[in-house]
């Protein structure tokens, strides 16, 4: 049996694998921890796992491997992986972000280094890319990158059929540049005007007073000032596909993450769109497309890193 980690700005997701094809067993969800102590999410992690093992009668301690996809950035702290997530640690931009806490980062790779004898953590959207070249939409592609439209903007990029990571393993994290003029919006990591702080779905409440799914819906009917709005973002979001295309050369993007996923047939032509015709030497032949794996790309990320 292996654990299977996914964790993000809303939630928290585990699972056990057999070893046996891709089924996922004694899976649970929480919302992410954020209050308490920065060892609050390992905690919270271990105890889920804890849960899941009484379900299939099985002793924690027979479960010696985990994958663990986690929202990021990362920091380093003694070799080991902490978790500097904006829509987690609330001591990076401040009170005027509303996170119930003040942690410049939360504990994880060493908390679980005392559980498990093997532990591979990795960006989630790393993890989503493997998984999507394994299993999904991704599969033969050797530049390719998985975008998640999410709680954050999250990328994970692979060139000549290398997974790029970086020097802390943030490479791909393109949802915290600048693509836009637009100072309007305050992002978790301090920064105000970058693309998650315009177009993730932690800023839609704050932005323009409704959450993403009833904006979405009323652009969808035919509201015409929510129109607009969707509009601006997709227009912000292809900003940054078309950087991420003419700067690695890329032959697809499969895109994933709650806010695209539940929309897709309305977003994916306006994406699409802001990308197809722009410096065609470099775009032509890259196609975007929605995750193979579907609303289950956060599940499978976490055992792609175990296969």
């Amino acid at each position: 049996m292996k654990a299977c980690i996914d964790i993000g700005g809303t939630k928290v997701a585990v699972s056990l694998n057999s070893g046996a094809g891709l089924e996922l067993l004694a899976r649970r969800t929480e919302p992410t921890a954020k209050e308490g102590n920065n060892d609050a999410l390992a905690r919270q992690v271990i105890r889920m796992l804890d849960a899941a093992c009484e379900e299939l009668n099985l002793a924690p301690a027979s479960i010696e491997r985990a994958g663990v996809s986690s929202c990021g950035p990362f920091v380093m702290q003694a070799g080991l992986i902490e978790v500097a997530a904006p829509n987690i640690c609330g001591g990076i931009a401040g009170p005027a972000r509303g996170l119930p806490n003040d942690w410049k980062t939360a504990l994880l790779e060493g908390p679980l280094r005392q559980r498990f004898r093997e532990l591979r953590v990795e960006n989630d959207c790393v993890a989503a890319l493997e998984a999507e070249r394994r299993w999904g939409a991704l599969q033969g592609f050797d530049h390719c990158a998985y975008v998640t439209w999410s709680t954050g903007i999250g990328i994970g990029l692979c060139v000549d059929g290398h997974v790029l990571r970086g020097k802390n393993g943030n490479a791909g994290h393109a949802g915290h540049m600048f693509v836009s003029d637009n100072g309007d919006a305050l992002c978790g990591c301090g920064n105000v005007g970058d693309v998650e702080a315009l177009i993730g779905g932690n800023s839609f409440s704050r932005r323009f007073g409704a959450d993403a799914a009833t904006l979405l819906a009323r652009a969808q009917a035919g509201e015409r000032a929510a129109e607009a709005i969707v509009d601006e973002l997709c227009r912000i979001m292809g900003r940054l596909l078309y950087n991420l295309v003419t700067t690695l050369d890329l032959q697809r993007i499969s895109i994933g993450g709650s806010v695209f996923w539940h929309n897709r047939d309305y977003l994916l032509p306006r994406i699409r769109a802001q990308v197809a015709g722009k410096m065609p030497a470099l775009t032509a032949g890259c196609e975007l497309v929605g995750a193979g794996l579907e609303d289950r790309v956060g599940d499978y990320a976490a055992l792609a890193l175990l296969v």
